[in-house]
């Protein structure tokens, strides 16, 4: 099979009226690709199914399209609320894979770099949920792959069996692209998270293994350990990100001590600064692998010392998580919250930290993030009995081995001033 090589919208005139299509989350979506299915207005019933969009892709406006999201961002929110068809399929990451399985959709999309000498192109920023739907749907005479090749997009790699590339003879379109990729700049830390992180930095032994979100907290935590005497670290995380970079470049990753996995940091997906990626580019330190074996617990618990970080939007005195969801309309999504913070129970060298500031600001009024009960309505992100270590600017409440009223009081104590005394006597209740 030869690969057609066609203008955007040409490319984009290959997707029916009536049709299923499927793209990477976040930065493996191919930009020049979506916005020419936007240049169209004659979609009887298009569903595209995806996560974390990147932009406001004016396809998602149109009548008889709708998008099925894994993960919510500002442009989901925004379109949302615009009115567009866009609904949630609660799922963590790593099911996604099997979704995609399930659901087959006729096309599948992607973004990815020009091919080498030898024909391949790499996937780039993204494995994820969407790699096997990629040669499935390549494989498929019945089916569609389009691939959008972008030279501003870093050459990356796989590992073992898991390669991240695919051969220009299993592409049945190619797209060429010049858009800049997805940038994620570094958040600049508040007051809380400086503190925040100043209460983790002890937490993180040398030699452990990290997983670290997205944020101005995770992001300050690593510029500590750059800059700290520890060292020796190896990364396991579902994103890779431009804190982690640093921490490379500061020579504090070693990969040595993980037990699966070593001499190079795994992940699934990239996403920050220009810099990161220049950094990526043909770097053979970072492996990009699918999803499902990135954000598998059984993976993640035999890596030795295994710490993660991860965030939250409320915790109630029982150590419920609500993290992807605001008074029950959905604000982010599941991503790997459960299935990194769930295996640090399994050994006493493992540790999971859920960090929040401790408040937030609604109608001008501060509002306890640490709260007596979730209101009705609520959505639960992690369970109570998955939590080990919750961090606010005001401490550490260590909860694992812990009683219900010990853990209630251990919250309590790290909620804001203002709030702790009512937070305190709810827990003695308890």
């Amino acid at each position: 099979m030869v690969a057609r090589l066609l203008s955007p919208d040409a490319a984009a005139a290959e997707v029916r009226t009536v049709d299923t299509l499927a793209v990477p989350l976040g930065p493996g979506q191919p930009g020049e690709f979506l916005h020419a299915l936007g240049r169209r207005d004659d979609y009887t019933d298009l569903t595209v199914f995806g996560a974390l969009l990147v932009d406001l892709y004016e396809v998602f406006t149109r009548p008889g399209v709708r998008h099925l999201s894994g993960f919510f961002g500002p442009a989901e929110r925004f379109l949302a609320d615009q009115g567009a068809r866009i609904e949630f399929v609660p799922a963590d990451f790593r099911r996604f894979s099997r979704i995609a399985e399930m659901l087959s959709p006729r096309v599948v999309a992607t973004v990815a770099t020009p091919p080498d000498t030898d024909g391949f192109v790499s996937l780039s920023l993204h494995a994820g949920a969407t790699v096997a739907a990629v040669h499935d749907a390549g494989a498929d005479p019945e089916r569609l792959l389009v691939v959008e090749t972008n030279p501003r997009f870093p050459r990356t790699y796989g590992l073992g069996p898991h390669e991240h590339r695919v051969h220009v003879d299993e592409i049945d379109v190619i797209v060429e692209s010049e858009r800049d990729p997805f940038l994620l700049a570094d958040a600049e830390p508040s007051a809380a998270d400086l503190a925040i992180a100043a209460f983790v930095r002890p937490e993180i032994p040398d030699g452990a293994t990290l997983q670290t979100g997205i944020g101005g907290i995770p992001s300050t935590v690593m510029r500590l350990l750059a800059a700290g005497d520890g060292g020796d670290y190896g990364i396991h995380s579902e994103m890779f990100t431009t804190g982690l970079m640093h921490l490379h470049r500061a020579g504090k990753v070693s990969n040595r001590h993980k037990g699966q996995f070593d001499g190079v940091s795994v992940t699934t997906f990239a996403a920050g600064t220009a810099a990161l990626y220049e950094w990526l580019d043909e770097n053979h330190d970072v492996a990009f692998l699918p999803v499902d074996v990135v954000n598998a617990p059984d993976v993640i618990a035999r890596n030795r010392s295994m710490i993660t970080l991860n965030g939250a939007l409320s915790v109630d005195l029982h150590g419920q998580v609500v993290a992807d969801t605001i008074d029950g309309r959905q604000y982010s999504g599941i991503g790997g919250h459960e299935d990194f913070i769930a295996p640090s129970g399994l050994s006493l060298d493992d540790r999971s930290l859920v960090c929040l500031r401790s408040t937030s600001v609604v109608g001008g009024a501060p509002i306890s993030r640490i709260v007596p009960a979730l209101p009705e309505g609520s959505i639960v992100t992690t369970p109570r009995h998955q939590l080990d270590l919750v961090v606010t600017e005001h401490g550490v409440a260590r909860l694992r081995g812990r009683t219900v009223r010990e853990r209630a009081q251990a919250l309590a104590d790290v909620a804001a001033p203002e709030f702790r005394d009512a937070l305190l006597e709810r827990a003695a209740t308890l």
